[in-house]
């Protein structure tokens, strides 16, 4: 079998800063953007692969240049397993979550790009899957939102965007005001009519006690779930909240790796499993977290990155939906030439190799940062 070998890696950082006060319960987002990671080979095939650019771009850019790229250059794409591995045990000490596995779902999930380019297939049908149209929801609906901000933007994504499924933050005063929340919740439903589904994200606001009290409360509104109502890595706190409401748990964005996602559900922490690609280990793992997934019978539903998630959410019976956050839409667009946009609650995987986009190399070449 021809060998496909390693040639070249080069990163890139593009971001936008973020202007009008958006926050969430626990923190306020000051910017947006990606770590671009493209890798090209000796016969002149190019893969890329992103993770975040918000907090700690810069130093996950580094650690890709000094300490990954001297490992994969002369290495062959198609040994992924292996690299991951190695990888692993290369930079356990000093970073088993954070921006070390940024870093290692950028160059994995461009190595599985390579992959599909060479075999000439669709990474979402080389992944076992047979159906480019996926399921997306719309979400957005600041905690930082005047009441009438939320319902208006919230009623936008269905009237204007055709979503069937939206999502908004609750922890308003910082988690403070239950009763504010209870009430956005219910002219949020009061606006979109109850045929739309609504799901809740509480972003780490609150302990166990206080995150089941809202929910017994608000679920009369028809939620579909509630997401990271305690602090992501409170696994006591998360089961004490399955044990006591019946409002399904979302959680696992701030997860990495198989053992993470293992520790929620051998704990009973979660009824929607979200972990994030492109931090918790690229295709690779995601992969693998996937089949825990099945194996324990719960949702398989990735983090945000619907562009780079939207090949495993088609390939997984349990996968329901891609998430797409609002806030990112401008930036995403700019980034690549020809991303796929939500359609009626749909969007539509191209039928092209690997990830099937094309980096807007004149957009990057124009905001790469420089430090």
């Amino acid at each position: 079998m021809k060998k496909h070998l390693i040639r070249e890696v080069k990163v890139h950082l593009v971001s936008q800063a973020v202007t009008g006060g958006f926050a969430d319960a626990t923190r306020k987002v000051e910017c947006i953007g990606f770590t671009v990671v493209r890798v090209m080979t000796e016969e002149g095939l190019e893969g890329f692969g992103v993770t975040y650019h918000e907090v700690g771009g810069e130093a996950t850019k580094m650690l890709i240049e000094k300490n990954i790229v001297p490992k994969l250059i002369g290495r062959d794409v198609f040994e992924t397993e292996v690299i991951w591995n190695e990888m692993f045990a290369y930079l356990r000490g000093v970073g088993r979550k954070g921006l070390m596995f940024c870093a290692l779902s950028a160059v994995d999930i461009a190595l599985w790009d390579l992959k599909g380019k060479i075999l000439d297939i669709p990474l979402y049908r080389l992944f076992g899957g047979n159906d480019p149209k996926v399921p997306v929801y719309g979400s957005g609906g600041w905690s930082s939102y005047s009441d009438e901000e939320l319902v208006e933007e919230m009623a936008g994504l269905v009237k204007e965007d055709g979503y069937k499924n939206i999502k908004f933050k609750v922890g308003v005063e910082g988690g403070r005001n239950l009763n504010r929340d209870l009430l956005r919740v219910q002219k949020v439903r009061e606006a979109v009519g109850p045929e739309v589904g609504i799901m809740l994200d509480a972003n780490n606001c609150w302990d166990a006690a206080t995150g089941a009290r809202f929910a017994n409360r608000v679920k009369e509104y028809d939620i579909m779930f509630l997401e990271e109502p305690v602090f992501a890595d409170d696994i006591p706190g998360l089961t004490r909240y399955k044990n006591s409401t019946d409002l399904p748990l979302a959680t696992g964005e701030h997860e990495y790796t198989k053992y993470g996602a293992r520790d929620l559900l051998i704990h009973n922490c979660a009824d929607i499993v979200q972990l994030d690609g492109v931090r918790a280990g690229g295709f690779t793992e995601m992969l693998k977290i996937g089949a825990l997934t099945q194996a324990f019978n719960v949702k398989f539903a990735p983090h945000a990155m619907e562009h780079m998630h939207m090949h495993l959410v088609a390939a997984f019976g349990n996968a329901p939906f891609l998430e797409r956050l609002k806030l990112f839409q401008g930036i995403t667009e700019s980034l690549y030439s020809n991303a796929p946009r939500a359609v009626d609650g749909y969007m539509t995987i191209p039928e092209l190799p690997g990830l099937g986009l094309t980096l807007d190399m004149d957009f990057i070449r124009e905001h790469d940062e420089k430090f």
